[in-house]
């Protein structure tokens, strides 16, 4: 069976804004893709899925490519929203952290899909394109993965300033950590043997051990540690 029901406002087919659609479309294709695989899920599908011919999607997206584009850059744009508002929170590095690494586990079912998604497919960014709407959304897609990037190399540069974490190259060190966090999408699938608590109270120490992070005392940060700050951040 199909992931996601067409509801009565799709099969109608009426009264909705060509934005909406399109939102309905990117969120369809974001499930599909998400719990099907990008190559395993037909374009058709999406479209009888939000209640459109085949032939209706290309008003919005030029190849299910074109899609899949521009769900990797609205997925990381919305990553890089959440961490500036997370980051702003705190002026403290550890807490601001802490907190930034809880917050990447806060995800709705269709997030974790996106996440999914995003990892999976995350090569296809790095090939150009010869359509123009096709290598126009790759590159959003690529600047904005390269500006999260950037932003995390920036907080970790911070907590270095600070003498929170001791010193290294930034840009790689938020690699290694956002590897470690990305690894996660690679297995976990929502409603599995594990909740995605069980896996943020899991990989955020770990997380926080790979920056460098530590106690007052000089010893690596505990889960309850952890924890304990994540709560302090959002208070």
């Amino acid at each position: 069976m199909p992931p996601v029901r067409k509801t009565k406002q799709s099969q109608n087919g009426g009264g909705r804004s060509s934005r909406s659609k399109r939102a309905e479309i990117l969120a369809t294709a974001t499930e599909y893709f998400g719990r099907q695989g990008y190559e395993h899920t037909k374009w058709a599908d999406v479209a009888a899925a939000v209640g459109i011919g085949s032939t209706a999607l290309y008003h919005y997206f030029e190849s299910k490519l074109h899609c899949l584009y521009e769900i990797q850059a609205d997925g990381v744009q919305a990553d890089r929203d959440k961490f500036d508002r997370t980051v702003a929170e705190h002026e403290d590095f550890a807490e601001a952290l802490t907190a930034v690494l809880e917050n990447a586990f806060d995800l709705t079912e269709l997030e974790v899909l996106r996440n999914r998604l995003l990892v999976a497919e995350q090569n296809l960014v790095g090939l150009q394109r010869k359509s123009p709407r096709e290598e126009e959304a790759r590159r959003m897609a690529r600047s904005r993965i390269r500006d999260l990037e950037f932003a995390w190399a920036t907080l970790l540069t911070r907590g270095m300033e600070q003498g929170a974490i001791p010193e290294a190259d930034p840009r790689l060190l938020a690699r290694a950590i956002l590897g470690l966090y990305n690894s996660v999408w690679h297995w976990y699938r929502p409603r599995g043997s594990m909740t995605l608590d069980q896996v943020r109270d899991f990989y955020v120490p770990r997380c926080l051990a790979v920056a460098g992070l530590t106690t007052a005392e000089g010893k690596p940060v505990t889960p309850a540690t952890a924890r304990k700050r994540a709560r302090r951040a959002a208070a």
